[in-house]
């Protein structure tokens, strides 16, 4: 738990290998020649009495349809997360005496097991579905499921002939409907500071939804993990396979049948922040009849010039800028509202590089961007922009992500096509001081916006100033407070804009009371 791959200058010492078929009592090694982060080797530890920890992150052979054999970690109802996942085995932590200048081998037992989750019981309004595509089954060749938490309008039960439109809201792997902010009691008596604040705005979210005049829809939050990362982008790629066609015409007309929904484009719009933002912008590029609106907030990065500090067109390397033969400036990767930088962009890859290996099994972001942007390796893995050691760019693959996932390039390449589908569904909001510099492409982004013709793109970007990763476009409150706000800020303008572009006939009154 004390290895952060965002941060990365948090991060513990941590060394990894991979070990095929380990059998009980087998000893897997950790060597002066592992890679490690934030120290490269063993024999740099300075000696000394620390705790030690071993985590055995198991895989699984997925034998694809691409004729590929690869061996990747399953989700097990975690979200992707090694260190919670279900079945995966941890030693105790012990307090040893580490001296790398000693020959004696230090052995730690990894005799504990991560026991199964529980699953959250439905209510009334929040219902939980376990989903098999027939895809991502055919994809991946084995057994392939989504999950969604769909939270039902107030009167959905006693409106028994009215429809609804859909509210898609993507992002990280959420575990329940606590993870957006829903509370059906009030504030905890014991909480006090901002604990109780945070409660009392899901609760306020809670008596809003259910109060009157509030938008009658229904709210769907997707669990669609891959071997790779807790979220599959919402997209087809290459290495996850087509998990936008499985969400947009498996799982949601599913949800839609069985709730009411009104089951066409028009009536389904999008939000989500972060990676949420992207893929709430990058289904409605990629399927743009199937969705009618997109709030994208703090997108990921959607122009892949400001890949967070790189642009991986006309640079060559992602660590650091070459204007300097004589000396490296390391490009950022991780900073706060004055600039401060807590990590480079070589610190947060390389801490993946201890967790997963050179095969991206880290679970971490980098690694999971690079599984859905880029093409498949001769290996059957993702193949690698750039070199994790050096970090010089492989050109051909910058330009398949170009190809395929810049958002920005896809739509001026395609407006012809794209704009007059794409017109007015647009808003995005980003943090002037994003974190991961992912303001930048949100800038590249807004001047295509503005430059748009035949037609006019009609987008909205509500900036932030000063404000760090994740603003949603309330500069009155902080971003953890106006993270609880969203759908109070979001949702009369989602229905506004679905009502006013329904086709004639469309029923735009039965979910209006």
């Amino acid at each position: 738990m004390q290895t952060d791959e965002y941060r990365a200058n948090t991060t513990r010492p941590i060394f990894g290998v991979d070990v095929d078929s380990l059998k009980p009592g087998q000893a897997a090694i950790i060597s002066d020649t592992t890679f490690g982060f934030p120290v490269r080797s063993l024999k740099d530890i300075p000696p000394g009495d620390y705790w030690v920890q071993a985590v055995f992150n198991r895989f699984q052979t997925y034998h694809r349809s691409d004729g590929k054999t690869v061996k990747l970690p399953p989700d097990a109802g975690e979200g992707q997360h090694w260190a919670t996942k279900p079945g995966n085995f941890y030693s105790k932590p012990v307090k040893l005496h580490v001296d790398p200048s000693s020959s004696t081998p230090i052995t730690i037992s990894m005799d504990q097991v991560i026991p199964p989750i529980q699953p959250p019981a439905d209510t009334k309004q929040v219902k939980y579905i376990k989903f098999q595509s027939d895809r991502l089954t055919k994809f991946w060749g084995t057994p392939t499921f989504m999950g969604a938490i769909v939270l039902l309008p107030a009167g959905w039960d006693t409106h028994p002939n009215a429809h609804y439109p859909v509210l898609i809201h993507q992002g990280h792997f959420p575990k329940d409907m606590q993870s957006d902010a829903w509370r059906e009691t009030p504030p905890d008596s014991s909480a006090t500071g901002q604990k109780r604040e945070a409660q009392q705005l899901s609760y306020q979210f809670y008596k809003d939804w259910n109060g009157p005049n509030f938008p009658r829809m229904i709210h769907v939050l997707i669990q669609h993990p891959t071997p790779y990362f807790d979220d599959s982008y919402a997209v087809n790629s290459a290495n996850n396979g087509p998990y936008g066609d499985a969400i947009t015409y498996e799982l949601i007309p599913f949800i839609e049948k069985q709730y009411r929904g009104i089951g066409q484009g028009w009536a389904r719009v999008m939000t989500g922040g972060s990676t949420g933002g992207w893929e709430t912008l990058g289904v409605q590029v990629m399927y743009p009849d199937d969705y009618n609106g997109a709030w994208a907030l703090c997108p990921d990065p959607v122009d892949f010039r400001a890949y967070r500090s790189v642009n991986i067109y006309d640079e060559h390397n992602a660590y650091y800028y070459e204007d300097n033969p004589w000396k490296h400036t390391f490009k950022g990767g991780y900073r706060d509202s004055v600039d401060h930088l807590y990590s480079t962009f070589m610190d947060r890859n390389q801490v993946e590089l201890a967790l997963g290996g050179p095969h991206g099994r880290s679970g971490g972001q980098h690694d999971a961007w690079e599984s859905v942007f880029g093409p498949v390796g001769d290996d059957g893995y993702f193949k690698p922009l750039f070199d994790r050691n050096t970090g010089q760019i492989d050109p051909t693959v910058a330009q398949y992500w170009k190809d395929h996932y810049d958002l920005r390039n896809i739509m001026e390449r395609d407006w012809a096509k794209l704009g007059p589908k794409l017109k007015g569904k647009i808003h995005i909001t980003s943090g002037t001081m994003d974190n991961g510099y992912l303001n930048n492409a949100a800038l590249y982004m807004e001047d295509f916006f503005k430059s748009a013709k035949n037609p006019t793109a009609d987008a909205e970007i509500i900036w932030g100033d000063r404000r760090e990763h994740c603003f949603t476009g309330d500069m009155s409150h902080p971003n953890w407070y106006d993270s609880r706000t969203v759908h109070q800020r979001f949702m009369p303008a989602m229905a506004a804009w679905m009502i006013k572009t329904a086709p004639p006939g469309a029923d735009t009154k039965s979910w209006r009371y």
